[in-house]
């Protein structure tokens, strides 16, 4: 699959969850509250998409997979969001 064609599935993933679970970034803000009601800490919106990063590439260890790979591409551009917003 060519870079670009990959891009766009993940632009078309990442509007569909949109419109499954909303916003992004609220649903970004509302995963940091949870967790920083769990861990005790402050968690922000970014390090929401960030630890998802982590937790496909963790998954990776199993072997790689277009749709790991796939959900790595959508949070960096979530991220993305977060960091130009």
């Amino acid at each position: 699959m060519k870079a670009a064609d990959f891009l766009s599935q993940v632009s078309l993933i990442v509007r569909e969850r949109g419109e499954q679970y909303g916003d992004p970034r609220i649903n970004m803000a509302d995963t940091a509250r949870r967790w920083a009601g769990v861990l005790g800490v402050p968690v922000t919106p970014a390090q929401v998409a960030v630890m998802m990063i982590e937790l496909k590439l963790s998954r990776m260890k199993a072997g790689i997979g277009l749709d790991s790979v796939t959900d790595i591409a959508g949070y960096a551009a979530i991220l993305a969001e977060l960091a130009t917003d």
